[in-house]
């Protein structure tokens, strides 16, 4: 399968894209590796704050907004998207802490309920960048997730992966926003298949995620990371402002909020189809038990986040967010073991500070 040295970039781009498609992926495709076009207001959505805590997104800023730089040489991408979850799975049942048995759960994201993201799409990349080089011995080729400076959502917006959504996702009209990005760079020129066609954006007058969003972060195209609901779950180390925890719901990791009311994650006829979740990312589990996280040392932590994509949030941090979510489920429902751990955590002097004072706070504002 070695290609003639006089092969075309076009048939360049079909063997890579057929070599991604035997690995799986839901949507593949190719794109230049040209400067960001959205270079000013990246500098501008930084320098006003916007990213929160997230130190690490000021770094590497000139790769951020010329991809091509992630490997020398880059002439290239092509572009991933594995499918998490349909537009036709049932949604979440609204949460309700199950009074007659005292407890209350707290959810999780959609992408973290299965298996880790991270190390399935980076092994089948890995795996198609060896056998790329098998194909290509003089070109050179680096895959990336989401760990790597790139505006994925941007490249994958020019493969015709999707549109981005206002609320900065990418959508694809069948399939939704369910998606993980993913790609390869590589030094190969590589012509954009005639079959591959730009999607347009089809958000049109929509404003569902703007106005669903609890703590008021979207606004069209742009998301305020410091009041998201993901970033505070995920991101955020240090203790969350009180005026959020009302917002924040039963959310313990992540949130799908803007996801969930988006028309194109709406479900769709057997006939239309809505596209088919790679099965590793099975849901194992959509939440915890506050009790128990509440409770949890390090080692539990361990044993609750293994091969999942949640292993981000520190056990401090998981508890935290718990002890918001408790005191969201007691101001519903009278749950005396719940509120009794919250107190023998705020009294405790030995606890770690940041989960001591959220439980202070919680208690607080339930009038405790």
């Amino acid at each position: 399968m070695t290609p003639e040295p006089e092969q075309s970039a076009g048939g360049r781009a079909d063997q890579l894209i057929e070599l991604a498609r035997a690995q799986g992926f839901a949507r593949v495709g190719v794109c230049d590796a040209a400067p960001s076009e959205y270079a000013e207001q990246l500098r501008a959505w930084l320098a006003g704050g916007r990213q929160g805590s997230m130190a690490y997104l000021e770094r590497n800023t000139q790769i951020r907004t010329k991809p091509g730089e992630l490997l020398e040489g880059t002439r290239s991408f092509l572009i991933v998207a594995d499918q998490y979850a349909t537009r036709n799975d049932p949604p979440d049942p609204r949460p309700e802490p199950k009074q007659e048995a005292g407890r209350a759960r707290g959810r999780i994201a959609r992408y973290a309920r299965g298996r880790d993201y991270h190390k399935l799409m980076k092994k089948r990349l890995h795996a198609l960048c060896e056998r790329a080089r098998e194909m290509y011995p003089d070109a050179a080729f680096r895959a990336f997730v989401d760990t790597a400076p790139v505006p994925e959502r941007e490249l994958a917006a020019r493969a015709a992966i999707g549109w981005t959504g206002k609320h900065t996702l990418i959508i694809h009209p069948r399939l939704g926003s369910y998606l993980l990005l993913g790609g390869v760079a590589t030094t190969l020129e590589l012509a954009e298949p005639e079959t591959q066609k730009p999607i347009d954006d089809h958000c049109g007058s929509c404003s569902r995620c703007i106005d669903a969003c609890p703590t008021d972060a979207i606004t069209p195209y742009s998301v305020d990371a410091s009041r998201c609901i993901s970033y505070l779950t995920i991101e955020r180390r240090a203790r969350i402002d009180p005026a959020f925890y009302l917002r924040i719901g039963d959310w313990i990791f992540g949130c799908d909020i803007c996801q969930e009311v988006c028309p194109h994650n709406s479900p769709r006829p057997p006939s239309v189809g809505a596209g088919q979740a790679n099965e590793a990312y099975a849901p194992v589990r959509d939440g915890f038990d506050l009790l128990e996280v509440l409770a949890w040392d390090e080692q539990a932590r361990r044993d609750a986040f293994r091969g999942a994509s949640l292993k981000r949030a520190t056990l401090a941090m998981i508890r935290r967010n718990a002890a918001i979510a408790a005191g969201n489920a007691l101001a519903n429902a009278d749950l005396p073991e719940l509120r009794a751990r919250l107190e023998a955590i705020g009294a405790d002097a030995g606890e770690d500070e940041m989960v001591r004072q959220t439980a202070l706070d919680v208690l607080a504002s339930l009038g405790a």
